[in-house]
Formats: C-alpha cells, structure tokens, sequence
C-alpha cells in the first residue's frame, strides 16, 4: 500500500498533535483563514489543493436509488433459457455452493422462475428491456447499462450502507459528504448535498447516517428536504422574528463563535459558523426552488401526474432537476418498496408504475436544457434478486430473494457513452462470467467523472488514510466517453 500522504487529508501532524492543538498554538490563524472562507461563502474546496486531479466531465450527480433490490431479471437482463426452463431445480453447478440468505437458504426445492414478462430491443443501441419500462426504453440510447454489478453484502442494512459509503459498516462517509468535503459548493445558498425520499413508502428504513458526514466535518452532511411547507426541519424563523433581526442575531452569535475559536481552535465551531450561515441563506432560497407549482403543465405531462403530489417519486425528480439548475452537486433520491420476496408480478408492476416514467423524464428534461452533457444520472438499488423462487412456486406469483452476485445500474449523462450494455452475466443472471463492476469500482467511475481521482480523496482518521474506494477500485472506463 502506498504510504506517501495524499494530497487530500485530515490535519495531523508527524509530531502527533492534533488539529486542535495546533490551532490553538497558533493563536487561531489558521482557523481564522478557514473561518474567512466560511464567511465569504466561496466556491471550492482547498481540499483538492485549488484544483481538481485531472479534467472534469461532469459537475453534478442525480442519484436515483432503489431501495430494496430491483429485480435484473426482470426489468434488464433477459434470460431465454432461464425462461424455458422454469420450475427446474437451480443447477448445483450454477450455484457452486455459494451463501444464500436465511429466507430461502433451508428451502428443500430452489426452483427456476424466469420472467413473465416480454422484452424487446429498444434504441438504435438494441438494449434489451421490460415492458414494464415502456419510457426508460425511449431513453435507451442515452444510457449505460451496468450488468454485472456485485457485492459482498447479502442483507438490506449493510447492502445500503455499501452502496451509499463504500462500507457495510456504519459510520463511514456517505458519497455525497466525500463529494462535498472534496469539491465544495457550486451555490453558497444552498447544500451542496441533498436528499429527498419518496413519501409514504414501505420497505426497508432509511436512516439518516446513509447521508451523514461519518468521521468527515459535520458540515458536509447531507440535508434531507421534506415535502412539506417546512422542507429543511428547524430552518424558518419562529413567529414574531423578522429578517433584519435574524440577521443581527446571528451576527452577535458570529463574534462569540470567533472569539471562542481564536482561544480553543475548536473545528466544530467553523462548522456551526457555516450551519448558522447557510441555514440564514437558505430561508430566502429554499421557498424558491421548491415552488414547484411555478412549473408549466408541460412540465407536469412530462413527468406525469404524480409529479403534482409533494412527496412523490415523479415530484422528487422534478426536484431534482430544480435543485441541479441552482448549482447543487449530489442529489440522492430514495425510492423504497422493491423488496419482493412474494407477490414479485403485481409489486414489481406498482414500483415501475411509480416510477418508469419520471425516471426517464429526468434525462429528457435534462437533455432539454443542455445539461445532460455535464450532470451525471444514476439508477439502482443495493442487489438484485435471486433466479429460483422463495418459497412455493405455483406458476403464476412468486418471489425473489436477495441476489447479491449480480445485479443491474444504469448510467447516463455527464462523461457516460450512451446505448452501451457492460457486463455479461450467465444464461441464468446468477453469476458474472464477463467485466464485473464492484462497488468501489462504481464509486471509482463517479468520482473519475467528477475529475478526482478515488485513490487521492482521503481523510486521516484513526492513525489511518481512509476513501471512499477502502481500499480498492477501478474505473469502469468502457462506458466513458
């Protein structure tokens, strides 16, 4: 392993002090450039050391996750013989004793069950797609598609916590806070990390430490918007409190926070000087770009209905867009529900139903606007599902366990070569036999994007260097442009 410091590192000394020692031995100078910064509200990050490792080729990233594990084989990697030979016992070669989760691991049969429904090719490209997909299809030639992702994690809790981390242990940085600590903000009134999830959906429980800064400054934590006159919780300002004497407050605040920063060096108070600040900001921006009624009923036909009703998959990709156009740089969307263990026809049809059209509305309305070349859009969820039936096969309703060995994303926009399919899984999408895609090799291809290089992005925690990639990762570089 390659020892030299990186360029982008916590602060620790050789000499064994901390930050906060050496803060404080300094009189505050340090902290207070870092405070200036701060204050100014510049663009930028100084952790890339003014500049990024090497030329971007997107600014800003939509992340559309699934939760719950969609199903590959029946939304994007069709499987003929899989299909002719359903009710077959999965083959022990196919297989090859490898770990099945406790839900199906017992089962005394382990039926094949291919997919009830009909594909087709669409694009020029020729992807292969669901009909359950009827607009992501129309969208065919903008995307990559990735099938042969895999994992080690074959539960939900450390499968998510993968994906969004890099780690299935909790407490590590999410995507979006390694983003943000890295690049800085592109619009000093609004995050630069933001989450929204679907509204009064089921499924598996999105924690806030998905989108938390982990061992990171606390100011790159992602901030959740909520469908709600209140979008951001505790941001308006209580009755009786106008902007004038907000602003007053905040600033005899400001000069307490400075005093007691220039005697302790203490790194939390630069973040709660940050917070106030940006929370200050934030009340006159929030109710502007999320006045998603301003919209013209184009807009509205685009995305669908759904997209009139706060909260909803379609609103949250609307959202999404808005967010984008004011210059914030991760937007991770949650969409819960995919998790079939039984019923998999009738609730895999409710999920494309919810969310097949906005999807592919995002890309087009992004397109539209000519920012599709520089924002990069993201689909997936955490696995895939298992070819063989949980539980009692009879003909017509089924489920699907856990399949972490292979699974389906896809890619567009920002640096990704349109009508590309990468990746080869077997006859019967159990196991990868062509160009895997782990994790960190997905996060490596992002950051890559973004102009930084994964292995350089780092942070000393614990008397150790940690990444995003910990500690391997290879951009996928077919599917760039």
């Amino acid at each position: 392993m390659n020892t030299t410091p990186p360029i982008c590192s916590g602060f620790e000394s050789p000499l064994g002090v901390s930050r906060r020692q050496a803060l404080g031995q300094f009189g505050g100078g340090l902290g207070g450039i870092a405070l200036a910064n701060l204050m100014q509200g510049k663009p930028g990050s100084p952790d890339l050391n003014g500049g990024l490792h090497h030329k971007a080729k997107t600014k800003r990233v939509i992340y559309m996750f699934q939760s719950g594990g969609p199903s590959q084989i029946d939304l994007y990697d069709h499987k003929q013989r899989l299909i002719d030979e359903t009710g077959q016992e999965l083959p022990d070669s196919v297989r090859q004793g490898q770990r099945l989760t406790g839900m199906s691991g017992n089962q005394a049969s382990l039926p094949l069950v291919g997919s009830p429904f009909k594909f087709a090719q669409h694009g020029e490209c020729g992807h292969m797609m669901s009909e359950l997909l009827p607009h992501t299809s129309k969208i065919a030639d903008d995307m990559a598609i990735i099938k042969s992702m895999n994992t080690e994690a074959i539960n939900h809790g450390p499968g998510v916590t993968f994906m969004q981390t890099g780690s299935q242990f909790a407490g590590r940085p999410s995507m979006g806070s390694w983003l943000n600590y890295g690049l800085g903000t592109m619009n000093e009134n609004l995050p630069s990390f933001v989450v929204l999830v679907t509204k009064g959906k089921g499924g598996q429980p999105l924690v806030s430490r998905l989108w938390g800064s982990g061992f990171l400054p606390g100011k790159n934590d992602g901030v959740r918007f909520r469908p709600d006159k209140d979008a951001v919780l505790y941001l308006n300002s209580p009755n009786g409190i106008d902007p004038s004497s907000r602003r007053k407050m905040l600033d005899r605040l400001n000069d307490l926070h400075e005093h007691q920063l220039e005697k302790s060096g203490d790194t939390e108070l630069e973040t709660r000087i940050a917070q106030y600040e940006m929370a200050y900001r934030m009340q006159a921006s929030i109710p502007e770009v999320t006045a998603v009624d301003k919209e013209p009923e184009s807009t509205f036909k685009l995305y669908g209905e759904d997209a009139k009703t706060p909260g909803t998959f379609a609103a949250n990709c609307l959202m999404a867009r808005r967010l984008a156009e004011k210059g914030v740089q991760f937007i991770q969307l949650y969409h819960p529900g995919w998790d079939h263990h039984g019923g998999l026809p009738g609730g895999i049809k409710r999920q494309t139903k919810e969310t097949d059209q906005a999807s592919a509305a995002l890309v087009t309305d992004l397109k539209q606007r000519g920012m599709l070349e520089d924002t990069l859009v993201i689909w997936g969820g955490e696995f895939g599902r298992t070819n063989y039936c949980q539980g009692k096969f009879n003909g017509t309703n089924f489920g699907r366990d856990h399949h972490p060995r292979c699974f389906t994303k896809w890619m567009a926009g920002g640096g990704i070569k349109g009508g590309v399919s990468h990746g080869e899984t077997d006859d019967y999408s159990y196991n990868v036999v062509n160009d895997g895609v782990h994790i960190h090799d997905f996060h490596a291809t992002i950051l890559h994007l973004l102009g930084i290089d994964h292995e350089r992005l780092n942070f000393r925690y614990q008397g150790r260097y940690f990444r995003l990639t910990d500690v391997h990762g290879h951009v996928v570089k077919p599917i760039l442009t």
